[in-house]
């Protein structure tokens, strides 16, 4: 009895380790055949909008749809770049989602250092007001920002809706560094004020470098932002010269439904918008995750 009975209770436990094994492979397969099914869903519009590029618009007029882009050229996009109206909107988005990058993360960078390090009158609030300006519907203020912009004689132009889009885009961008700084000790920073470096050169030194996976996904959020906002491009930009890709885009759209729409060319017309945005992802993707997970560990 006492040596089959240790034996019994090994035998019971190999089997419950077994099951549990059993139940964790299955539950790897079945979230791993969910997220195929879910990256299949996600990616099909993408595959199906460069696959009715390629196609003419007889190929695209079927009742059958085609969903490989067999005998399909390059000829909707060569169309769309002679036509010679988009280098225009390209470079008038890359303009003013470079501005607003820069500008954004210049503030947000000086407004969490100052959040982060020093204790002063008014943080607090200053806090709360920047999670209140989140907050404001962006469609309420469009009205009083097209007023501002033409009294001070800046519609039509980057200046002005670079203006917007930082105003709309520093609060968040502040708050995202905020856990970065936070994050970084700052016993680095005393270390090296030790060492003879002043308060600005320890910061910029120490501290900037640092904060690299954070600014650079701050930095994607801010041109995303920039790149992709259409609704106060159409308020401010009213002269078809000044618009950008989404105006450019909407522009094209309505010169095709004027007459029979061509859908490959529309199609390569949203691809030509989608393509800077893909390079541009893919080049952050990996600094851009790790510091979005950073960002939410720290903060």
């Amino acid at each position: 009895m006492s040596i089959a009975a240790p034996r019994t209770a090994t035998a019971i436990g190999r089997r419950g380790a077994s099951r549990r094994g059993t139940s964790r492979r299955t539950a790897r397969t079945l979230f791993a055949v969910l997220g195929v099914v879910l990256s299949a869903i996600w990616v099909f519009p993408v595959y199906w909008m460069l696959n009715s590029s390629l196609l003419p618009a007889v190929t695209l007029d079927q009742t059958t749809p085609t969903l490989l882009p067999f005998g399909g050229s390059f000829a909707n996009f060569a169309k769309i770049l002679d036509g010679g109206t988009f280098f225009p909107a390209l470079g008038m988005s890359v303009l003013i989602a470079l501005v607003t990058v820069i500008v954004c993360l210049a503030f947000a960078f000086l407004a969490a250092l100052a959040i982060s390090r020093f204790r002063f009158k008014g943080r607090r609030s200053f806090v709360l007001a920047v999670l209140f300006i989140q907050m404001l519907p962006a469609e309420g203020m469009f009205i009083a920002q097209y007023k501002l912009m033409d009294s001070l004689n800046l519609l039509n132009s980057v200046i002005g809706v670079s203006i917007i889009y930082i105003a709309a885009v520093v609060p968040f961008t502040i708050w995202m560094l905020r856990g970065f700084v936070a994050g970084v000790p700052a016993d680095l920073e005393e270390a090296a004020m030790v060492d003879g470096l002043s308060r600005t050169q320890a910061f910029l030194r120490i501290t900037f470098p640092l904060l690299a996976p954070g600014l650079v996904a701050s930095g994607v959020y801010a041109f995303l932002q920039a790149w992709n906002e259409f609704t106060v491009a159409l308020v401010i930009l009213q002269n078809s010269e000044s618009h950008t890709l989404p105006l450019w885009l909407r522009g094209f759209v309505q010169q095709s439904a004027s007459r029979t729409i061509d859908w490959g060319q529309v199609m390569a017309a949203s691809t030509l918008v989608a393509i800077p945005v893909i390079i541009f992802f893919l080049f952050v993707q990996g600094r851009m995750t790790s510091g979005l997970v950073s960002g939410a560990v720290k903060g």
